[in-house]
């Protein structure tokens, strides 16, 4: 058949498709492969800026905050100077301690951390359980600073995760109570911004001194690993401490321990709880003992009676009495209006101002000599002679000389400056009262330094417990003062002051067989500040002297405070003198 293929079989098309074949099934217009590229693109220049970002812009920030959550820093404390007695004994030192810290973080029960604490270092566990319990970004606290050795030890053997130690230093004071108001004592004070602990003096010569003794502290850096301990080549001191100074003080603290027991018995004997005792070298001004009673003791401080920790002679002011008739005599013997035999009318009593002056004792009208006024302590008499011998005027000149109104400069805090009324308004009761003590405040190592003028050629030396830098090897120098001028009235007045400690004067108490005691007694009126004027039968008693004729330095106040009715102190100034006639062989000339 016409048109008939080969085979019988229709023709078939090729099977390549063209463009226009498969054109119904694309759509010319679509671009979803290109966001998808673009959207991994995109994606990719986010990380490569963020990689940017953390390895450029901030690394450095991260890098510091990393080495900041794993570095430990600590102030390193310096130790505190050693403080020793003229003879080499210690008073206060720095002795070994370990300061122990954890890092919470690693400590993953608090609770049995914090009893076994406790159980090696004392206290309850709730003591410490702060300290050990982790928190956020808490990788160091305080468990104890400056803890005994023994006791750190106990701690260390227990081998608790998350605990270290550190080695420090802790104050102690050997000789306990003796001389404790003389070296005084320091407080723990804490710098939470340094994250600091350290000492700080807060009475005595610890206080005074505190700036030579504490040092200078420097600064120790630590960086640390995940157990805490520091990484090999990340510990480094940014400042090194300067150790602080020793010093050496005039003390001799086993004559301090007889002064204290002189002290304590000395106002049993009368009474009372409270008083002062004190022995300076006149020649030199070096205090060798010196206490008030209630005592103190720096290194044991769980219970401090009120006012155990200043020492009275320099922080307390008192009206000294009679032991100023010394001032008022030496005046007058100076101007030469009077020697000891001079005699005075004295009547029983003299009036001034609506008031009445008259002596402790009975007596009827009488003459004595300056001498027995001095010896018997005559109000009356020492009035009379200021006087009509030496002037008010002159009195008031002698006192500012005497520098009986001007502080002595001793090294040790708080020492107080009496009260003295300008001349221009002193009334004639005033000027008697004054004569014999009375309407004039001191304080005792004024007294002293007046009274070591009469051994040491008119001369006043600056009463003073320093004596010496052992590092540095300095010596510091001292002010003295001419304040009595016309020194042969220094023999009259010290034969005088002898007379008192005889048979028939009022410190015969003090007598000691063999040596010349030279002294005066006093017992002085107490202001009473509540109700005005003067306390009924309540007395300050105090007594002021030396070794005469000897080869003593030796200068003593003693006193006792807030005394009921006449009694002396006379007996305490004898026992101390006997004492120290013993330990430093004392022999008359």
């Amino acid at each position: 058949m016409a048109g008939a293929s080969r085979g019988g079989r229709a023709p078939q098309k090729s099977g390549r498709r063209t463009a226009t074949d498969i054109g119904p099934y694309v759509s010319r217009g679509s671009n979803r492969a290109f966001v998808v590229v673009a959207l991994f693109m995109a994606i990719a220049v986010i990380f490569l800026l963020r990689l940017v970002y953390l390895q450029i812009i901030v690394a450095p920030q991260y890098v510091a905050q990393a080495e900041e959550s794993r570095t430990v820093g600590l102030v390193v404390e310096p130790r505190r100077g050693t403080i020793y007695d003229r003879n080499g004994n210690i008073l206060a030192i720095s002795v070994d301690a370990t300061t122990i810290y954890a890092n919470p973080s690693e400590i993953d029960d608090p609770a049995s951390t914090a009893a076994s604490i406790a159980q090696a270092l004392g206290g309850k566990s709730g003591d410490y359980i702060d300290a050990v319990t982790p928190g956020e970004s808490k990788t160091f606290a305080y468990v104890m600073r400056k803890a005994d050795l023994e006791a750190a030890t106990r701690l260390r053997d227990m081998e608790l995760p998350g605990l270290y130690f550190i080695d420090d230093t802790r104050r102690e004071y050997p000789y306990g109570q003796t001389g404790g108001q003389v070296i005084g004592a320091c407080s723990v004070e804490v710098n939470q911004e340094q994250n600091r602990e350290y000492y700080v003096g807060i009475c005595g010569l610890e206080m005074y001194y505190n700036t030579i003794l504490s040092g200078t502290p420097g600064y120790y850096e630590a960086e640390v690993g995940a157990d805490g301990t520091p990484i090999p080549g990340g510990v480094h001191e940014s400042k090194r401490a300067v150790e602080g100074q020793d010093l050496v003080v005039s003390i001799d603290i086993e004559f301090q321990e007889e002064l204290e027991r002189d002290l304590k018995e000395g106002v049993k004997a009368v009474g009372v709880k409270s008083g002062t005792a004190v022995v300076m070298d006149a020649t030199n001004g070096e205090i060798y003992a010196a206490s008030s009673c209630p005592f103190f003791n720096p290194g044991n401080r769980t219970v401090v009676p009120e006012g155990s920790m200043q020492l009275k002679a320099a922080t307390n002011l008192f009206e000294p009495g009679s032991i100023f008739k010394t001032v008022s005599a030496t005046a007058i013997l100076e101007k030469g209006t009077m020697t000891p035999d001079t005699k005075v009318k004295c009547p029983s009593y003299i009036e001034a101002d609506g008031y009445v002056v008259s002596d402790a004792w009975d007596r009827g009208d009488e003459v004595m000599d300056l001498r027995t006024i001095i010896q018997k302590s005559s109000n009356v008499g020492i009035s009379l002679s200021v006087e009509k011998n030496l002037g008010f005027d002159g009195l008031y000149e002698a006192i500012q000389r005497y520098r009986l109104n001007t502080l002595t400069g001793i090294d040790y805090p708080g020492e107080q400056l009496g009260y003295l009324l300008d001349f221009d308004h002193w009334s004639r009761v005033q000027g008697y009262n004054i004569t014999f003590g009375q309407g004039i405040s001191v304080n005792a190592f004024q007294m002293l330094a007046f009274y070591g003028a009469l051994i040491n050629d008119g001369v006043s030396q600056t009463p003073h417990f320093l004596v010496r830098k052992p590092q540095t090897d300095e010596t510091p120098t001292w002010e003295t003062h001419k304040i009595i001028e016309n020194t042969k009235a220094i023999p009259q007045m010290v034969s005088m002051l002898q007379s008192v400690v005889s048979e028939d004067g009022t410190g015969k108490d003090a007598y000691l067989e063999g040596y010349d005691l030279a002294g005066k007694t006093s017992t002085a009126e107490i202001y009473d500040e509540k109700n005005g004027g003067y306390r009924i039968e309540e007395y300050n008693i105090a007594f002021c002297g030396f070794i005469a004729n000897s080869n003593s330095p030796f200068v003593c106040f003693c006193g006792a405070d807030e005394v009921p009715g006449d009694r002396h102190v006379s007996q305490m100034f004898h026992d101390i003198m006997y004492d120290a006639i013993n330990r430093y062989n004392i022999v008359s000339k």
